[in-house]
C-alpha cells in the first residue's frame, strides 16, 4: 500500500520560514515526479513546485519563486519544501503528491498538473499571521 505523509506545518508569522517534509512508504520517490500543492479557504488547489531526480531538475509556481525551495533527500525517500519570506497568503493546506515518470522536468509540459498525479498525501495545515 503506497502512503505519502506530509509534516511540518503550523504557524508562522509574515516574514518567518518552515520547512515541511513528504515522506513515501509503498514506492520509491527516485522514480517519481513529486509536487508540492497547496489549497487556500475558499480557493482551488494550486501547484507550488516539483522536482525530479532524472535531471535534478525543479520548477516552481511564479508566486514562490525566489522564496521556496523543494528538495530531496532520496536514501530517506523524503521530498521538503522549505519555505522563506513567509506572507499571509501563504496559508493553506499544503499536499505532497507524486507520479512515476523519469523525464525530465524541461520535457514536460505543464508539470504541476494535478491529473498527472497518482499519489497524495492528506496535507499539513500552514497558517501564516500578519
Amino acid at each position: 500500500e503506497v502512503q505519502v505523509v506530509e509534516s511540518g506545518g503550523g504557524l508562522a508569522q509574515a516574514g518567518g520560514s518552515l520547512r515541511l517534509s513528504c515522506v513515501a512508504s509503498g514506492l520509491i520517490f527516485g522514480d517519481y515526479v513529486v509536487g508540492w500543492f497547496r489549497q487556500a479557504p475558499g480557493k482551488e488547489r494550486e501547484g507550488v513546485a516539483c522536482i525530479t531526480r532524472s535531471d535534478g531538475s525543479t520548477y516552481y509556481t511564479d508566486s514562490v519563486k525566489g522564496r521556496f525551495s523543494i528538495s530531496s533527500d532520496y536514501a530517506k525517500n523524503t521530498v521538503y519544501l522549505q519555505m522563506n519570506s513567509l506572507r499571509p497568503d501563504d496559508t493553506a493546506v499544503y499536499y505532497c503528491a507524486a507520479y512515476e515518470s523519469l523525464d525530465a522536468i524541461r520535457a514536460i509540459r505543464n508539470p504541476l498538473a494535478q491529473w498527472r498525479f497518482d499519489y497524495w498525501g492528506q496535507g499539513t495545515q500552514v497558517t501564516v499571521s500578519s
